[in-house]
């Protein structure tokens, strides 16, 4: 008896192990798509696509369609969330993959504004919006394949492997660059190099291929299907409307959970970038490898985080990351405007783990605050929601503030009320570690 148990046993957890490595794998490469886009808005989008600017506005330009990808995805979280609630996880994830691999495939063979005119700038604008939709929908997909198909205390752990491909595509991302960047003069670059980190997207394809032939929804969602076919007046048959209609608030303290770890984390992987080159000239390359390194110590602490949220709850890690956003934002530009690279290297890694410590429960805990039947749904509104709102925003905002107070001091206020935002909303809301996958109350309120 106990050998049959351990024979059922051991297929579950290869199957598990595999989807998690599906979804790590499917997830950074997803991200590695929409984030080479932010190293080519801050070095060459300016000159190629908004020529007859100034170097500060091209690059006010260039991170204004950098945020239209993020005013794009709540919409993709808003068609995708109710497509997965209504007929899969899985299929739902499929499109959102091969929309992504697509558009940034195409982006790579985009004629400058000296070829065809202001045609450039608005097909880059089109391609950055379907980026934006697909990494909306991907999101919710990917951690609720995870998060569902995963044993019920380590859903925190589990959730990771789609967390993790945030740092992870930034860290393929740069290494692409850098590489690139080693191999071409200044002129090949800005001429053509540029173009090969967005045609690599094609990568992707087999990634999508496996996900669609051997990943399955998970049991949470199958018990759904039963219930639809059995009586389909007992599953809510339009999850965004009752997400809109009756979870309105813990959407909005769901979004604000996202809004340290977003902040500061675009401001150390993006906003710098241009920031330190621009204003402290500070050299490209050994930024990059500042950020290729502090991002490769994200992956660890997201991962560590998830895990100990399992054990400890979700609410106490991100308390803790948000505090530390908070606490860091003026120390962070103190060692940045030092124009040091160890000091620099210091001021990024202490400030993307105060991003990893809030980043790395959010799978599960966002999860786990909706019910099953609008969990696509709900997650994914609140998650893209602090896209459009910190995200994208922050670079540009960076930008803009320094221009107009001349000192990075309104920087770190900024992010210092993007970590009380976060630590308020966190406050505000109940503990999910120990909940049943097919409920979003704890048990002990369940069974009250």
């Amino acid at each position: 008896m106990a050998q049959n148990a351990a024979t059922t046993e051991a297929p579950d957890l290869r199957a598990r192990r595999r989807l998690m490595a599906a979804g790590l794998i499917a997830s950074s490469i997803e991200w590695y798509d929409f984030f080479i886009y932010a190293t080519a808005a801050a070095l060459v989008f300016g000159p190629l696509f908004f020529p007859g600017a100034s170097p500060l506005v091209g690059v006010l330009l260039s991170f204004a369609t950098f945020w239209a990808g993020f005013v794009a995805r709540p919409i993709g979280g808003l068609i995708f969330g109710n497509l997965g609630d209504k007929v899969g996880r899985k299929r739902a994830v499929v499109i959102c993959l091969m929309m992504m691999g697509s558009a940034t495939f195409l982006i790579g063979l985009l004629p400058a504004s000296s070829t065809v005119g202001v045609l450039a700038p608005l097909a880059l604008v089109v391609l950055r919006f379907l980026q934006g939709i697909a990494v909306g929908g991907q999101w919710g997909g990917i951690v609720l394949l995870l998060t569902e198909n995963a044993e019920p205390r380590r859903r925190g752990f589990a959730g990771t492997f789609g967390q993790m491909g945030v740092p992870l595509g930034v860290i393929l991302g740069n290494v692409v660059f850098l590489a690139v960047t080693a191999a071409t003069s200044t002129e090949q670059f800005a001429s053509w190099g540029w173009r090969i980190p967005f045609l690599a997207s094609a990568v992707l394809a087999p990634v999508v291929l496996y996900i669609q032939l051997k990943v399955e929804d998970g049991p949470v969602y199958r018990q759904l299907e039963q219930q639809r076919k059995a009586n389909s007046e007992a599953v809510e048959q339009a999850p965004l409307s009752e997400v809109l209609r009756n979870h309105k608030r813990i959407v909005l303290l769901g979004t604000g959970l996202l809004f340290a770890t977003n902040a500061i984390f675009y401001a150390c992987i993006s906003g710098l970038l241009d920031y330190a080159t621009r204003n402290l000239g500070v050299a490209r390359t050994p930024l990059l490898m500042i950020s290729l390194v502090a991002t490769g110590v994200m992956v660890f602490a997201i991962l560590i985080s998830g895990a100990l949220s399992d054990r400890f709850g979700r609410r106490p890690l991100i308390l803790a990351g948000s505090g530390l956003v908070a606490l860091w934002g003026f120390p962070l530009f103190w060692l940045v405007d030092t124009a040091s690279l160890p000091l620099i290297a210091i001021a990024t890694t202490v400030g993307l783990i105060g991003s990893a410590l809030t980043y790395g429960p959010l799978a599960a805990y966002l999860a786990e605050l909706f019910p099953p039947r609008i969990r696509y749904s709900g997650a994914s509104l609140a998650y893209q929601l602090g896209a459009i709102v910190v995200s994208g925003g922050t670079p540009f905002l960076m930008t803009t503030l320094f221009a107009t107070t001349g000192t990075s001091a309104s920087i770190s206020v900024f992010l210092v009320l993007m970590g009380l935002v976060t630590f308020v909303s966190a406050w505000r809301l109940h503990e999910t570690a120990g909940v049943r996958a097919d409920r979003s109350q704890p048990e002990r309120v369940a069974t009250a």
